[in-house]
């Protein structure tokens, strides 16, 4: 990272409140803000307790966290390697375009060379045009022929229980 002004660093619990204000700040921009349930205590649990199942990384500028990702490891069979899989990567409106997103996948990328995994993974909203052109001018490229499922609610309920 090249940016004296941006630090990345691990959350802590104490970052549980705003971990979980900068969740509400993506949602509000993804036009999802309703469909967010988690709490203070569920983020406590998921991200600390005995089974931590995701990490964060907060982002500051000049002092002031502005962005996060929150990851967790996957694992690929061909490669036989974990992998990294970004649930969220988020950078405040008012602090794009200063270096903030490219310095988390930085130091993400950093994170899947240090812990040898094959690759590092997420998914875009297909509207999200700016975020589409951030990631390919990193490098990335589509998925073509992949398509994301879902199960959920109801559904996930009926499947658990053998329906």
């Amino acid at each position: 990272m090249t940016n004296p002004e941006i630090t990345i660093r691990f959350a802590t619990r104490e970052d549980i409140p705003l971990i979980l204000s900068l969740i509400r700040d993506l949602a509000e921009y993804e036009k999802l803000l309703a469909e967010v349930v988690t709490t203070e205590r569920i983020l406590k649990k998921s991200l600390f307790g005995d089974r931590k199942t995701a990490e964060v990384l907060i982002g500051s500028y000049r002092g002031h966290a502005v962005s996060y990702a929150l990851f967790f490891h996957n694992f690929s069979t061909f490669l036989g390697k974990p992998g990294i899989y970004i649930e969220d990567l988020y950078v405040r409106e008012a602090f794009r375009g200063k270096g903030m997103g490219k310095a988390l996948f930085s130091y993400l990328a950093g994170i899947v060379k240090e812990r040898d995994c094959g690759r590092l993974e997420w998914a875009v909203l297909n509207w999200n045009h700016p975020a589409i052109q951030f990631y390919e001018n990193l490098g990335a490229r589509p998925m073509n022929g992949w398509t994301v499922y879902r199960l959920t609610g109801q559904k996930l309920e009926e499947l658990s229980s053998g329906k």
